[in-house]
């Protein structure tokens, strides 16, 4: 072995001359490691990010508009065999699965206004005042 410098230079079995690195190029070597796993792990990790968000927005209320539409015509059949207290459990699933429906605020509103005026009625005992209040919020969660 003959020291030069920082660097031990020694010859190995297989021939041939090596040089050991010095302790600077371990540290370089190291952040030039770290750098690229960072690079490769935010990389993956925005990737997958950007993949789950274009899933979930392409059209996340499909399946809530179709469970309201279920719910709010479940509800008015109870109604029309005047069976208030099943309807009142049915139009509350309603209102609850119409939280997560996006689209025309506007429409939306007005259909969830119509299906609580329905579940007012209904406990009321009112029929017929039920029944157009959910056509109409039927009318208009198909709409959508």
């Amino acid at each position: 072995m003959i020291a030069l410098e920082n660097t031990l230079i020694f010859n190995s079995k297989f021939g041939g001359v090596h040089r050991t690195p010095s302790p600077i190029n371990f540290y370089i070597m190291n952040i030039i490691q770290k750098t690229a796993l960072i690079l490769c792990t935010t990389t993956l990790l925005g990737l997958n990010c950007t993949s789950a968000i274009s899933a979930e927005s392409s059209n996340p209320s499909a399946p809530s508009i179709s469970e309201t539409i279920k719910y709010v015509e479940a509800a008015l059949v109870e109604v029309k065999k005047s069976d208030f207290s099943a309807a009142q459990l049915l139009l509350k699933s309603a209102r609850l699965s119409s939280t997560k429906i996006t689209g025309d605020d506007a429409s939306i509103k007005e259909a969830n206004d119509s299906v609580i005026q329905g579940q007012i009625q209904a406990k009321h005992g009112e029929v017929q005042k039920s029944t157009d209040e959910l056509e109409k919020a039927l009318k208009l969660y198909k709409s959508l």
